[in-house]
């Protein structure tokens, strides 16, 4: 269901988050949290913040630290807000990149909680594999902004890329092509 604003009612009745109701996701777990720690967002809140996209069906996060008190609150938070917030990360999907949280962007501070991209590189590896339609046009997006180095990219992936054995649903092969080609077309 559309809604003023171009928000959309996603499938559970909540509201497809835009830039506003994403930092009210980001406020909103800062007042909760009863201690200091770091989010990451990642996909489409990413996308949404830097100014590619207009919405995102899902705040996906990942805490790292944990902030205490967090976990009690999202439940909560997602009822008050009508926002989708999922804990995923590109190192659900692909080994971790080497350094990926020195590479996270500051997003700001909300209470004790320290809120980042992250890692543009492991962003963009994990939509490479995934090769969703909005996948690829936030991985251009990246490209185009510069936030992400072909070369580099390249040899952070061939870090990783022994450890692919322990993500069976990895097509390593497929990944190089796709990781190649990103660096053919920038």
């Amino acid at each position: 269901m559309d809604l003023p604003g171009g928000l959309r009612h996603t499938g559970d009745m909540r509201i497809e988050a835009d830039r506003d109701r994403v930092m009210q996701t980001l406020e909103a777990i800062g007042r909760a949290a009863r201690g200091p720690g770091r989010l990451y967002l990642t996909g489409g809140a990413t996308a949404v913040l830097l100014g590619w996209r207009a919405t995102t069906v899902d705040v996906d996060l990942v805490f790292d630290p944990e902030p205490p008190g967090v976990f009690e609150a999202i439940a909560r938070l997602k009822d008050d807000l009508e926002v989708n917030i999922e804990l995923a990360s590109p190192a659900h999907f692909l080994p971790e990149l080497p350094a990926w949280a020195a590479r996270s962007a500051h997003i700001g501070r909300f209470g004790q909680v320290d809120a980042f991209h992250y890692d543009f590189y492991a962003q963009v590896l994990a939509k490479l594999e995934r090769d969703h339609s909005r996948d690829r046009l936030d991985v251009a997006a990246m490209r185009d902004r510069g936030l992400v180095a072909p070369e580099r990219l390249r040899t952070l992936f061939e870090a990783i890329k022994p450890s692919l054995i322990r993500f069976p649903a990895v097509d390593a092969a497929t990944l190089t092509q796709k990781v190649a080609a990103f660096g053919d077309t920038a």
